[in-house]
């Protein structure tokens, strides 16, 4: 018995693996219905085990990240989503697959697509009331040079056409106000990266659900200079509730905490006006996981009638993991 708790200790991987399954139910009330609480971990299983450092980063932020995919509903597979290492924590990073996966899901918009431009690349567009752009790269055998710009194109169901092109100077200018413009992202994807800006630069025309537009906004290897407000903090898992499944699955008992603060009043239902920012403002500040379930069962006939109704019940699962290892 020591020596499995010894190997267990030693191999993090066990740990997390054991972690996500202990996970399972609040990914289920945070994933979209089409993904499947199954295949979302396996994935996630797969992208820490194909990245070892991963195991090493501030386990909060690894899990938070995790949850924050499971919210926008894309898979950590490296081409929907990816969880990047930025020093000693973790961060989600929305691919260009899983952004344009988002912006179809929408049902307004027929076509769309972001693409890099190279210096050998044969690319022309135009302005006015009729925006087009026409592009066609050399030969596969040629070399394209280096990037010169990217764009972004979408047709709307109604035949509307649109088109948003931005320079190399005005990517690097974002790059440049990004806290990651250094390292991660930027230095090991940048045509990734190049394309996620200027598609958020489109998107601000496109008709979008609010989920993607929560979704881009929290992005923060992308820009905040351009954004109307800050990104939306995350909740991230809580390192006594990563604690108390580690020594679960250990044979120990987790090691209490010294309940030290005095429990609020219960009653959430004026905390709010009634609006998605409201409700999900008094799921943060809800004492336990009681208070969460108390908000959403006096507020559910409003939650179905709200847009921003998947996203207020995935805050609501990301609320309870980070109480369940919080004294009561």
């Amino acid at each position: 018995m020591a020596t499995q708790l010894a190997e267990r200790r030693e191999n993090p991987l066990t740990v997390i693996r054991q972690n996500l399954q202990a996970m399972a139910p609040e990914f289920k009330a945070a994933l979209p219905a089409h993904v499947s609480v199954e295949k979302f971990t396996r994935v996630a299983q797969t992208a820490i085990q194909n990245n070892p450092d991963l195991a090493q980063v501030d386990r909060r932020s690894l899990f938070g990240a995790i949850v924050r995919l499971a919210q926008d509903g894309l898979l950590p597979d490296g081409r929907e989503a990816a969880i990047v290492k930025f020093g000693d924590k973790a961060q989600a990073m929305p691919m260009i697959a899983g952004i344009l996966k988002k912006i179809r899901q929408s049902g307004e918009v027929a076509y769309v697509s972001a693409q890099v431009v190279y210096e050998k690349d044969h690319f022309v567009w135009k302005l006015g009331f009729e925006e087009d752009v026409e592009h066609t790269p050399p030969s596969l055998e040629q070399s394209r040079g280096k990037a010169i710009g990217a764009y972004a194109t979408a047709v709307l169901k109604d035949g509307s056409r649109l088109l948003e092109v931005m320079s190399l100077e005005e990517i690097e200018k974002v790059r440049a106000v990004s806290r990651s413009k250094g390292a991660g992202p930027w230095v090991q994807w940048w045509g990734e990266m190049a394309r996620k800006t200027v598609m958020r630069r489109l998107s601000k025309r496109l008709p979008m659900s609010s989920d993607l537009e929560d979704q881009l906004d929290r992005d923060d290897t992308l820009d905040h200079e351009l954004r109307p407000h800050e990104p939306a903090t995350v909740v991230a898992v809580p390192a006594n509730r990563l604690d108390a499944l580690e020594h679960q699955i250990q044979g120990d008992d987790a090691a209490d905490d010294d309940p030290t603060e005095g429990r609020a009043d219960r009653d959430m239902g004026d905390a709010h006006d009634g609006t998605a920012a409201d409700l999900t403002n008094a799921i943060n500040a809800a004492p336990d996981e009681e208070a969460v379930d108390l908000i959403l069962s006096d507020n559910r006939g409003l939650i179905d009638t709200l847009p921003e109704a998947r996203s207020i019940r995935a805050t609501a699962a990301a609320r309870k993991i980070e109480l369940k290892g919080q004294p009561a």
